[in-house]
């Protein structure tokens, strides 16, 4: 009577268990998927990628074969840890050290 009872369960494991793999398979690797969504300072102009700065305010974009970072376009992205910013170059089809964006940074002589 055992044996039955774990034959009847197999079936539905099975099921669950193709469905799952099913799914990983249509929707791919998350860290793909991520990558795919943030932007490339390296397949855009200077013009362009400071310009989505502009736009969005804070971006993350990709900015190597396996780097990333954030461009902010004013210290208002930076509040509360910080209360200055620096400009962020990062490379572009046009320029190998475009000023995308600014990053921020802490003041020593504020606490």
């Amino acid at each position: 009577m055992s044996r039955l009872q774990n034959t009847s369960r197999e079936p539905g494991r099975a099921a669950v268990l193709t469905v799952g793999v099913m799914m990983l398979l249509v929707s791919g690797p998350p860290a793909a998927q991520a990558q795919s969504a943030r932007p490339d300072t390296r397949q855009m102009t200077c013009a362009q990628a400071q310009s989505l700065v502009k736009q969005r305010g804070s971006v993350v974009m990709t900015t190597g074969p396996s780097t990333f970072d954030k461009f902010i376009a004013n210290v208002s992205y930076c509040l509360p840890e910080a209360n200055m910013m620096r400009p962020k170059f990062a490379p572009t089809k046009d320029n190998p050290k475009c000023p995308v964006g600014n990053k921020c940074f802490r003041s020593r002589n504020v606490r």
